[in-house]
């Protein structure tokens, strides 16, 4: 009597079943060591690590790169990962996870026609490295720009949660007499007018930050273009926190009386551009506080700067300024759990298709983070910011395929 085909294979050891998982195209991944005076966090923790090499994927770790987040090497090893002490081995795999944009020192050290994954900070992105990459013919992917299959931004969403709640701490502490604030409260106690939060922009960034505000007892005021974000926020808060387009008028009385605003407005995913001038900056109180979450596509205050988190904070017009591009790293180990939350499911969808640009191809969410595509600039906007002129990804791969 014949044995039915699936019947036949559910006998089959599970060793037997790992070597047709092992017939899919393996990747070589390579997780660097970010310099620790710009960049804490990393792309996969350890049990990111796990899941990709328990599919035969080969991960190379440096040695240390999980120090910042309190990740030794020996729990990376322990997942399967390759220690390595060069970064010439880590960056010479086909796929390079960093968090930082890449230095023209760690692209020269990339094959042509490998592929780069990193958040895309504007700011400290510059045009010699996005026409290196071009004339590697290689790929790269901004961290920010990917979607899922629901339009979503998964890395902006999943951080954005985190950096809210990072702001008011922040914001707390540039408040108190340690920092060099004027020593206030941020919340509000029974016989003092409580503090006054200002937010621009009512994305996830700024919600969390106006709930958290709200449940310290603070006075919250939220702009932003969208009127549906807008309405969004009032449903989710309730009447408690003041909403409203962004009005000059309204934003001007509003900014003179804030004791810190929060600029969360995003742009390169297409939100209209907006920026506080300097003229307005000097019409708030001496000693208020500017956190701007924006900095790395080029910030909402006119008197923003890009700086770092060793040095995240300076003084223009009496108006105390914290502007760098991951206050997220400064909970480094919390945000690099969420980022390998994402990205280790999304290599194994990779694998599956075969290829970085077999994905592309296949998928239009991951299609829309990438920014370079064999070795040629797909979007407009990074185009625009570089003045590099730019192509339509859509008939590229028509052209290809």
């Amino acid at each position: 009597m014949k044995r039915n085909p699936k019947e036949e294979r559910s006998l089959f050891p599970e060793e037997c079943l790992l070597r047709e998982i092992a017939r899919q195209p393996r990747l070589s991944i390579g997780l660097p060591k970010e310099n620790a005076l710009v960049e804490t966090r990393l792309a996969l923790t350890p049990e990111g690590v796990a899941i990709v090499t328990e599919e035969g994927h080969s991960v190379y770790v440096q040695r240390g790169a999980g120090e910042p987040m309190s990740y030794s090497d020996l729990q990376y090893s322990e997942a399967g990962a390759y220690l390595v002490d060069d970064a010439a081995t880590v960056f010479g795999a086909d796929m390079v996870l960093k968090i930082a944009p890449p230095t023209l020192e760690e692209l020269n050290l990339m094959h042509d026609r490998s592929t780069l994954f990193s958040m895309l900070q504007l700011s400290n992105l510059s045009a010699e490295c996005i026409r290196l990459m071009m004339k590697k013919k290689m790929n790269a992917i901004a961290y920010e720009l990917i979607q899922d299959e629901q339009k979503a931004f998964p890395v902006v969403n999943s951080i954005a949660e985190i950096e809210g709640n990072t702001a008011i701490a922040v914001a707390a502490e540039l408040m108190s007499n340690e920092r060099g604030g004027k020593g206030l409260l941020l919340g509000g106690v029974a016989g003092i007018t409580p503090t006054e939060v200002l937010i621009l922009g009512a994305g996830i960034t700024g919600s969390v930050a106006a709930r958290t505000a709200l449940a310290l007892g603070a006075q919250v005021k939220v702009f932003d273009h969208d009127i549906s974000k807008l309405r969004k926020i009032q449903h989710y808060l309730g009447q408690q926190v003041f909403t409203s387009v962004i009005h000059p008028t309204v934003l001007i009385r509003s900014l003179a009386t804030a004791d810190a605003v929060i600029g969360n407005l995003r742009y390169i995913n297409g939100s209209e551009r907006f920026m506080v001038s300097e003229e307005l900056v000097k019409t708030m109180k001496p000693g208020a506080i500017i956190i701007d979450m924006s900095v790395d596509q080029g910030g909402c205050f006119e008197t923003s700067e890009c700086r770092t988190l060793q040095h995240p904070v300076f003084e223009k017009h009496g108006v105390i300024h914290y502007c760098v591009p991951n206050i997220s790293a400064r909970v480094a180990r919390t945000s690099s759990m969420a980022l390998s939350n994402i990205f280790a499911p999304m290599l194994l969808k990779v694998a599956c298709s075969g290829s970085v640009n077999s994905a592309i191809t296949e998928s239009v969410g991951f299609r829309h983070g990438a920014f370079i595509y064999s070795g040629v600039l797909v979007n407009r906007l990074i185009g625009n910011y570089y003045n590099i002129p730019s192509n339509d990804i859509g008939l590229l791969i028509a052209g290809y395929y």
